[in-house]
């Protein structure tokens, strides 16, 4: 079996065409749609998942997104950039038959950085946080739906960027004055909204952190198939939960290289701490090629080009690597 590698999202840059032909040919077994936060708002992450929801609209204020009474500019805006990635994204994979990945934002991410009429943000109205959740299930069921039309030989796989999720369940999202913190939210109502816009995809879901104390337990429990973290940001605390989660199943997107430039290791030393993760954990190496993706730490759009192209092609080596020496 031989390990797989892909992107986690963000490239450099402004040029669609470009970043569907870096993303599709770095990762020719498992390539992924681009984002482009250079462009500006509403190419981010966060614009992009807001111009996917359904009968909820959002502009830009100086501090932020923020909750609109109908649809703005800064949304048509964030649609129409999506709509120009997926064209280049098609042109590229004419006939792709294979696992293909997008990327939205999560509803608890979103929830933390989506501010309601007053500046608070969503995270502070259970009410409010239940509205968009199932605004972004609706409209996550629109994009995947129009992604398999354009590409039907693709298995898309759904990523959903949680970065801000920890903070959201130890109370650490702080307020629009900055000094006071936002209540914890209940594990089981941060579980129970993940399960259901999980459900709006019958493929692999995977949900992509790059911050400390990833939830792996939480994430398996509400159905995740696969959880994408930065590596080197894992601690031992961490093995039991990751030992439970390789073995029912739930694929580690392991993020081992540098997502702005940095000096790249020869690619068996980059996947190195995965190999001794596996021996800690007492799982067989055989098993490491089908667990385990390798992508970079996180998004590359603060790398330079030249760097954000070398990065994956590094991570397709590193992936080899593994799987032609496990041990």
């Amino acid at each position: 079996m031989t390990a797989s590698a892909t992107g986690v999202g963000s490239l450099p840059g402004g040029d669609a065409r470009e970043a569907a032909k870096t993303a599709t040919g770095s990762f020719e077994d498992f390539p992924y749609l681009p984002e482009l936060p250079a462009r500006g708002p509403g190419a981010d992450m966060i614009g992009r998942s807001l111009g996917l929801l359904v009968d909820m609209y959002a502009h830009v204020e100086p501090s932020g997104w923020r909750i609109s009474d109908r649809p703005g500019r800064d949304a048509k805006r964030a649609r129409s950039w999506l709509g120009e990635d997926l064209d280049a994204l098609e042109e590229f994979t004419q006939g792709y038959t294979g696992r293909l990945k997008v990327q939205a934002v999560g509803p608890w991410t979103l929830a933390t950085a989506l501010e309601l009429h007053g500046g608070e943000a969503v995270l502070q109205d259970a009410g409010a946080c239940r509205d968009l959740a199932g605004s972004l299930a609706e409209g996550l069921r629109e994009h995947l739906a129009d992604v398999r039309k354009r590409i039907p030989g693709a298995e898309i796989v759904l990523q959903l960027d949680e970065p801000s999720l920890t903070a959201v369940l130890l109370g650490r999202v702080r307020s629009a004055s900055k000094y006071r913190t936002y209540r914890a939210v209940d594990r089981q109502v941060v579980e129970g909204t993940l399960r259901e816009v999980f459900a709006v995809h019958d493929g692999e879901v995977v949900v992509h952190s790059c911050a400390p104390e990833v939830p792996f337990g939480l994430l398996r429990r509400a159905g995740a198939t696969g959880v994408s973290f930065d590596f080197s940001l894992l601690t031992e605390r961490e093995d039991d939960a990751i030992g439970e989660a390789v073995e029912s199943g739930t694929k580690l997107f392991a993020g081992v290289v540098p997502g702005t430039d940095a000096p790249l290791s020869d690619p068996a030393g980059s996947v190195m701490g995965v190999r001794k993760l596996w021996r800690r954990l007492g799982l067989a190496p055989g098993t490491l090629a089908e667990s385990v993706v390798v992508t970079p730490a996180c998004g590359l759009a603060g790398a330079s080009p030249a760097y954000a192209r070398a990065a994956q092609a590094h991570c397709v080596r590193a992936a080899r690597s593994l799987a032609d020496n496990p041990e």
